[in-house]
C-alpha cells in the first residue's frame, strides 16, 4: 500500500506542476509580452504597428525562403565537420574547410536577410523607422552589459 501512496502523491504533484505551468503561461501570453529569442530582426520588428509588423515578418520569411539552399548547405557543412571530427583520425584541414564553408554561407544568409529588412524598413514612415532604430540600440546595449 505504501508504494501506491507514493505513486499517487507523485502523480498529484506532477499534475499540480503542469497546471501551474499552463496557468502561468496563459497569464504571461495574455499579459502582452512580446516574442523573444526569435532572431534579432524579428524581435526588433515587434516594435512596429500590427500591419507593418506582419508585413515585416512576411518579408523576413520570404528572405529566408530565398536563401534556403544556402542554409541547407551550411547545415550540411556543419554535419560534415562533425562527422569528420568523430573519425578515428580527424582530418583537421577538411574539418576547417567544412566549417569555413558553413561560416561563409551563414554570413551570406545574414547579409541577404538584413539587406531585405533594410529595404523594407526604408519604405516605412520615419516614426516606425525610429522605433526600429531605438529597439536595435536597446538590444545592443543589453548585449553589451
Amino acid at each position: 500500500m505504501g508504494r501506491m501512496r507514493v505513486l499517487v502523491v507523485a502523480s498529484l504533484l506532477l499534475n499540480l506542476f503542469l497546471a501551474g505551468a499552463l496557468i502561468g503561461g496563459t497569464v504571461w501570453l495574455k499579459g502582452g509580452h512580446r516574442m523573444i529569442a526569435a532572431g534579432a530582426l524579428r524581435v526588433i520588428g515587434s516594435e512596429l504597428p500590427r500591419d507593418e509588423r506582419r508585413a515585416f515578418r512576411t518579408n523576413l520569411r520570404q528572405a529566408r525562403a530565398s536563401v534556403r539552399p544556402l542554409i541547407v548547405d551550411s547545415n550540411a557543412a556543419k554535419a560534415e565537420a562533425a562527422r569528420l571530427l568523430g573519425e578515428p583520425v580527424p582530418n583537421a584541414v577538411a574539418i576547417k574547410a567544412s566549417l569555413a564553408r558553413a561560416r561563409s554561407n551563414d554570413a551570406r544568409v545574414r547579409a541577404i536577410v538584413e539587406d531585405r529588412a533594410v529595404d523594407f524598413a526604408a519604405t516605412l514612415p520615419q516614426t516606425d523607422r525610429q522605433s526600429i532604430a531605438n529597439a536595435l540600440i536597446s538590444r545592443i546595449r543589453k548585449r553589451d552589459r
